[in-house]
């Protein structure tokens, strides 16, 4: 870290536009963080960013698995727009990406650039490789400066798939994962403090995706939990200390009031129930990673902006990772891009509107274990379904978020009505991904 006297006469004043961050964990569920009442879990730091800005209650991610997720971040579009239909690849093969992210679709980083941002990524990827049949890299989709990985790494002594700005690091790389990779973030935004150039950070954690592991000084307060528990616990601990340690080091730089930090989890945690193999939890919600019930896709989410929100609130109204980009290039005042799934958020967060003006719609391909494979949520009503002639499922979010009593059979007219809008935008979704 550089030296607080270099920046003494470099940062007398304040940027012209706000810095922006994206800070991502890998299956973290809703209910895996202290503020959202874990009794084992302390998140001391993501306690403080809840406390201190804007909590998101029903914050969604834009599918229940990885890669369409952090797509959805990047483009405020479904990934079914474009093709990324679930994760990208399996970890410790040399199989190329299912999927890649196409050249046509304009990133936030694309969009950031021209306004004079530094881009830069680091950590999990998972939308393409850096090389080969399936490429589609940072540098690919706007991002200056990269340290990442094609796909998940062990999160402790991450060895393997990791890329600085196209090359193998130099070094080895040992220890905590969380740190290694917050290591260069940290570097990047002091080098672009130190320039007076506002920048754009994505980081994105592979904690506590499996195989799980931490340090033992972040399980040393789990021990108890002996296993994947006391790792899976430990892991997250780390993702909370390098938050910590993000925070601090933009207070250092004196960035924090004009920065936009965000944080969420890409989708619910693993397993078919909570249990010693699969210690995350969804808190109160039904479904975990893979389902489109709510616990595998409604996350934990805060955004904290202290020049423009500098006083917590928490927010009640759905909101998604496909509305960054819609929010944050509406704060530039910048136009927005036409066939967005996401929203701008601003008026929600400025106290204008109560609900989200535009409803949302998922889907997902593979084992969904045990939930509908397409969903539509529009104010209160959450529709899931196949379309495929199999149970439908209607819930009442308002009066049932735990999603146990089914309304289709009751309720057919509103069943009716929001297949219909499904189907249209699904259609349109198809249209998109053949570049109509």
């Amino acid at each position: 870290m550089l030296r607080r006297r270099h920046f003494l006469q470099l940062l007398a004043a304040a940027p012209t536009r706000p810095n922006i961050i994206l800070a991502m964990a890998d299956d973290q569920g809703w209910g895996d963080t202290s503020y959202n009442g874990h009794h084992i879990l302390s998140t001391p730091n993501l306690d403080a960013m809840a406390r201190a800005g804007i909590r998101f209650d029903r914050f969604y991610a834009g599918a229940p698995v990885c890669s369409p997720t952090r797509g959805s971040a990047l483009t405020g579009r479904h990934p079914f727009r474009y093709g990324i239909f679930f994760a990208n690849a399996d970890s410790g093969t040399d199989a190329p990406s299912k999927y890649a992210l196409p050249a046509r679709e304009q990133t936030l980083a694309e969009f950031l650039k021209p306004l004079g941002y530094a881009c830069g990524h680091f950590g999990k990827w998972h939308l393409g490789d850096f090389a080969g049949p399936k490429h589609s890299s940072p540098s690919d989709n706007g991002f200056d400066e990269f340290f990442s990985t094609t796909r998940k790494v062990a999160t402790v002594n991450p060895e393997g798939y990791w890329t600085h700005n196209g090359r193998v690091p130099p070094a080895d790389l040992e220890g905590d994962d969380s740190r290694i990779l917050m290591d260069a973030a940290v570097t990047f935004i002091e080098k672009s403090a130190q320039r007076r150039q506002p920048f754009f950070a994505v980081i994105w954690f592979h904690a506590p995706h499996e195989p799980v592991a931490a340090t033992e000084r972040h399980r040393a307060p789990y021990t108890q939990y002996s296993g994947k528990p006391e790792n899976y616990y430990g892991a997250i601990a780390s993702v909370d200390e390098q938050m910590g340690r993000l925070r601090e080091t933009l207070r250092y730089l004196k960035v924090e009031r004009d920065t936009m930090l965000w944080y969420a989890s890409d989708n619910g945690p693993e397993g078919d129930r909570q249990s010693t193999a699969s210690p995350g939890s969804s808190g109160p919600f039904r479904g975990r990673k893979r389902s489109l019930f709510e616990g595998g896709i409604r996350v934990p989410a805060i955004l904290e902006w202290p020049a423009r929100y500098n006083s917590p609130q928490v927010v009640k109204a759905a909101a998604s990772t496909s509305d960054y980009l819609p929010t944050i290039l509406s704060a530039l005042n910048q136009p927005l891009p036409s066939e967005l799934d996401g929203i701008n958020l601003l008026p929600i967060l400025d106290g204008k509107r109560r609900f989200r003006q535009l409803p949302l719609a998922f889907e997902t391909i593979g084992d969904t274990r045990g939930s509908p494979k397409l969903c539509w949520m529009e104010d209160r009503w959450k529709l899931l379904t196949s379309l495929d002639g199999s149970e439908e499922m209607l819930f009442d979010l308002d009066g049932d978020p735990a999603e146990s009593n089914n309304l289709a059979g009751r309720q057919s007219r509103i069943v009716a009505a929001l297949r219909a809008k499904l189907e249209k935008w699904r259609a349109s979704c198809g249209r998109s991904r053949q570049g109509l």
